[in-house]
């Protein structure tokens, strides 16, 4: 990992890249070598996301800077962690937990697990160094706890949606649709789907009860459904994602 220091003169901050390192030292001094492997690859994996994605919040100057240092050859190139400082890291938290980890990386249930364990440690000490506004650590801190219950809980579930779709497959359907839908009612044995597309709902989808009720509402499933007779059923599921 990186650990430049702030780019371009005038600035006082040290850059996300040196703060990650920094923080990883901190937590290499209190926790065992199995689990700093594990905070590391958390990271590694969040500076990704923060180099690949972070820039398309930036106002105009921030994403002009960022382009022309991007965009630059030999020695003068950076990436979004070696320009910008820690206070880019938490708003960005959000999207790497309930986007990046689910839809990027094969990850894991622990991994999953983890990735919320290590952010919210992460939001933690950002608070204790100065590095991130009180508002930004909490909704954070909130939002790393939820995700190390909720991600492997939504990954197991998709798995055994798509294992229930494989098995009902035999008629092709009538009319399908490929979407991402909001699960906007649960019943025993039967849920219903909202495409964010369209907004129209669709059910119910006969699921077995134990698969209906680990469908929360809210949480959003990507695939398709089809129309087979009169009835709606799951065709495909890829991932599905905690509110």
């Amino acid at each position: 990992m990186a650990s430049d220091a702030s780019v371009g003169a005038g600035m006082k901050t040290p850059t996300i890249a040196a703060v990650l390192a920094q923080f990883l030292d901190e937590e290499a001094q209190r926790l065992s070598p199995k689990t700093v492997a594990q905070y590391r690859g958390v990271v590694e994996l969040l500076q990704h996301h923060l180099n690949g994605y972070a820039y398309l919040s930036l106002e105009e100057f921030d994403a002009k800077r960022f382009e022309r240092l991007q965009r630059a050859t030999g020695d003068a190139q950076r990436e979004f962690c070696q320009i910008f400082g820690p206070e880019h890291i938490l708003p960005n938290v959000g999207e790497f937990l309930g986007y990046f980890m689910v839809r990027k990386v094969v990850a894991s249930r622990a991994l999953l697990r983890a990735a919320g364990t290590v952010t919210k440690r992460l939001a933690a000490w950002l608070a204790e160094q100065g590095y991130a506004a009180a508002e930004d650590v909490e909704v954070a801190t909130e939002r790393g706890a939820q995700a190390a219950r909720e991600l492997p809980k939504a990954d197991a579930l998709a798995s055994r949606l798509q294992a229930f779709a494989e098995e009902r497959a035999s008629r092709a359907p009538a009319d399908q649709l490929e979407d991402q839908f909001e699960v906007t009612r649960v019943e025993p044995g039967r849920i219903w789907l909202a495409g964010l597309l369209d907004g129209r709902e669709h059910g119910p989808i006969h699921l077995p009860e134990e698969l209906s009720r680990g469908c929360q509402l809210g949480w959003t499933i990507s695939g398709v459904i089809g129309r087979v007779g009169r009835r709606w059923q799951m065709i495909e599921v890829w991932n599905v994602y905690p509110r």
